[in-house]
């Protein structure tokens, strides 16, 4: 019997818990390509992205961008991305730019439902706002957090304040650059 899809909220982060600073950027949180071979290895696991808008227009380059992927894992990172069917939930965005995605309207506990159930792998939701619907949906099964040596004192956390969800760690890692990975699963 296949192992069902889960719902993983993985995100870079500063030490103080922000996923970008009081102006918006993230820059302090790139990583080096041993970070980047880590996540390619997290990333085979994955069949879909949960996107919102920001987050959709600040991955497709992965895409629409071949500039980007200018390092071997970088270009391993690029083609996983553009293996892996992607959902964006905006109300505004009149189309999308990428293969292998659709546009729907708004994230409810039917369409995370929806997407893990045609899933063949597990379902990543990324970028805070639209994360926190599913944490305040109660429907977050993994939140793997890149903690990066930042701390950048204020801005969008990267964990919503009003919901309790206990977990247990499932794994650590350490790289060189300073920065730490832990992924904790639903207790």
């Amino acid at each position: 019997m296949a192992a069902m899809s889960r719902l993983v909220y993985s995100v870079a982060c500063s030490l103080d818990g922000y996923n970008s600073d009081a102006t918006g950027r993230f820059d302090w949180a790139f990583p080096s390509e041993q970070v980047v071979s880590a996540i390619n290895d997290d990333m085979a696991d994955v069949s879909t992205f949960l996107y919102g808008r920001r987050m959709y227009e600040t991955m497709h380059g992965w895409e629409t961008e071949p500039e980007w992927a200018d390092t071997p894992e970088m270009v391993r990172f690029a083609d996983l991305w553009k293996a892996a069917d992607k959902v964006v939930f905006s109300r505004t965005l009149e189309g999308v730019v990428t293969t292998r995605t659709r546009l729907e309207r708004e994230l409810t506990a039917e369409a995370i439902e929806r997407a893990l159930a045609e899933a063949t792998g597990d379902v990543t939701i990324e970028g805070p706002t639209l994360a926190a619907t599913a944490f305040r949906l109660g429907l977050v099964d993994v939140v793997q957090l890149l903690i990066c040596p930042a701390i950048v004192g204020g801005g969008i956390r990267a964990l919503p304040d009003d919901v309790r969800l206990d977990l247990r760690l499932t794994r650590e890692r350490r790289f060189d650059n300073g920065m730490v990975q832990v992924m904790y699963e639903r207790a």
